[in-house]
């Protein structure tokens, strides 16, 4: 065994699990063996069986819509049943599903719809990020607004055709979700049968759209095999879920997150309690009323809302024996202590990585759950490398995480470029991301070697924030570097040279990015400078993280000012 790496058997690392299949068979096989809730939300719930029925006529829906095999159609729906039921309709068909992230303004939404050649979009009449959605998408697609008819031709998005949505709307491009269940009507069950068929398992299902270290999101490919066979080894090797668990999360479902422990769950049977548009005191009342064993808030944001809400002293969360959580050694400790009975692990992992690469196992001290990410899960392999190498590291030594097996993405979506950076010739995928493994093999993340920041779980391209500050006619030259954050763990700070003679304050840029960038990228501290630490030609970015660090410190300052109300 190479030094500072983790291996495993080669057949296992090809071959994984017993189950692994398509979403359709997945789905399929768990309401043929149970009958109970599959999915659980505050205001509406569906059996295994219910859901697999609800999939089946979505399919035929959109394959009387004229949806092939391979097209991309996009979901911009509420959080809830129909959701799941359409990403599996969606993959039952042979085509691949575009989740979107509702926080996105026009410009980030109308790239993601282009770049997927995206030929149907599926949303939501109102989302609570998207109070008006039709007006959200015809400022995304101005040719949308004069389409007369429901077959589009947009000078935009050209191979998008359709739009269908939820509730009632006059406009004569929408195609209404009662119409499509209508027409479904005239698709025979063995249509649907004929085309899952040709679906294989390393067919991709999903294209999840990431930010990465430049202006525009990458979309990373996922196949059938990853996710589901993902679900069944997590809740096999480390959650051991059975059919009587109810595992409770808000991570939103337009990431990565939100989707795959649903396929966890269904590999065991178990129930997804999800929050839909979180709130602390709402999920306080779900966590108890569904009896929740397993809570997965993953992120200390979302986690410290429910522990410091004012219902939490005296709820009943005692059937909870396991939580799911990132952050700091320290804010872990003390949150393991506010719940005692439940263990918490933590884990490390991507969206190209289907959700985790590694994962704490519930036998382990505190110490380790709450200092380490815990073990690769079986089937993948991980090693830590020299960054720009493929030199193993001695464990302990911090190096770049690289790593391969069943659950990795196959690609980047259209960027060729980007996917042959990412892996190397024999098949490991370069996460840009540093960290250690110590001696028993766990990994523990650090930081990243990408210029990425990770603002309460949503990743935020620096390059992307800085390009659109550099639009304001003020501003000569920005950098947007992460400043540490007790709510977000990080948020962006932007430092700006303005253009000889041109003036403009924090509060006018700040405002600048307001409506126009997702809120989570808009910069929460602005600095004004005349000249860059620089090295040889490139500004050194760790300079000014440093410098932005040390000033919050030394002010006594441990979270930024909020932007709205809805900052957690």
């Amino acid at each position: 065994m190479a030094r500072g790496s983790v291996t495993c058997d080669d057949s296992y690392l090809l071959l994984g699990p017993s189950r692994a299949s398509t979403f359709a068979d997945s789905l399929d096989q768990a309401a043929e063996q149970w009958g109970h809730a599959a999915l659980a939300f505050p205001e509406e719930r569906a059996t295994y069986p219910d859901l697999a029925s609800r999939a089946d006529h979505l399919a035929r829906g959109l394959i009387a819509l004229g949806v092939e095999a391979n097209e991309k159609v996009g979901i911009l729906l509420s959080q809830g049943v129909d959701y799941f039921a359409f990403v599996f309709a969606i993959a039952k068909i042979g085509a691949l599903s575009v989740p979107l992230n509702p926080r996105f303004k026009a410009k980030e939404l109308r790239y993601v719809i282009s770049n997927s050649d995206m030929a149907v979009l599926v949303a939501s009449d109102s989302l609570l990020e998207m109070p008006d959605v039709l007006a959200v998408l015809e400022e995304t697609l101005p040719s949308l607004a004069p389409a007369e008819g429901p077959e589009l031709a947009l000078e935009e998005a050209p191979l998008l055709r359709r739009v269908v949505m939820s509730g009632e709307t006059s406009r004569d491009y929408v195609v209404n979700l009662s119409t499509l269940l209508d027409i479904a009507g005239t698709v025979p069950d063995e249509v649907v049968l004929y085309r899952r068929a040709s679906v294989a398992i390393r067919d991709t299902a999903i294209i999840m759209y990431t930010s990465g270290t430049t202006a525009d999101p990458k979309g990373v490919m996922l196949p059938h095999e990853a996710l589901v066979r993902h679900g069944f080894t997590i809740a096999q090797t480390r959650f051991e879920l059975t059919k009587d668990d109810r595992v409770w999360s808000a991570l939103p479902l337009h990431h990565i997150g939100g989707m795959a422990f649903f396929f966890t769950c269904l590999a065991a049977g178990a129930t997804y309690c999800h929050t839909a548009n979180f709130d602390p005191g709402r999920a306080i009342e779900q966590l108890q009323r569904e009896g929740c064993t397993i809570a997965i808030p993953a992120f200390e944001t979302i986690w410290l809302a429910v522990l410091n809400h004012p219902d939490f002293s005296q709820a009943d969360l005692g059937k909870l024996r396991v939580i799911h959580l990132l952050g700091v050694p320290e804010r872990l400790a003390q949150m393991q202590a506010v719940i005692p009975h439940a263990i918490q692990v933590s884990s490390y992992g991507a969206t190209e990585s289907s959700g985790f690469l590694s994962l704490g196992k519930v036998n382990e001290s505190l110490e380790i759950r709450t200092t380490t990410g815990g073990h690769p899960i079986p089937g993948i392999q991980a090693r830590v490398v020299a960054p720009g190498s493929t030199q193993d590291l001695p464990s302990g030594e911090l190096g770049e995480i690289i790593y391969r097996g069943w659950s990795v993405f196959t690609g980047y979506y259209k960027d060729p470029e980007a996917t042959s950076k990412a892996f190397d010739s024999e098949g490991w995928f370069h996460s840009g991301d540093l960290g250690t493994l110590d001696p028993e093999g766990r990994l523990t993340y650090v930081s990243r070697l990408k210029d990425m920041l990770k603002v309460g779980g949503e990743n935020v391209a620096a390059a992307e924030v800085e390009g659109h500050l550099i639009g304001h006619p003020a501003v000569l030259l920005a950098q947007v570097v992460a400043a540490p954050d007790a709510r977000y763990t990080e948020v962006p700070a932007a430092f700006i040279q303005l253009a000889s003679g041109e003036s403009a304050t924090g509060d006018e840029l700040r405002d600048y990015c307001l409506g126009a960038i997702a809120t989570f990228k808009v910069p929460r501290y602005f600095r004004f400078v005349d000249d860059w630490p620089m090295s040889g030609t490139k500004i050194k970015k760790h300079v000014l993280r440093d410098q932005i660090a040390a000033e919050l410190s030394a002010g006594g300052i441990t979270e930024a000012p909020k932007l709205s109300s809805r900052d957690r």
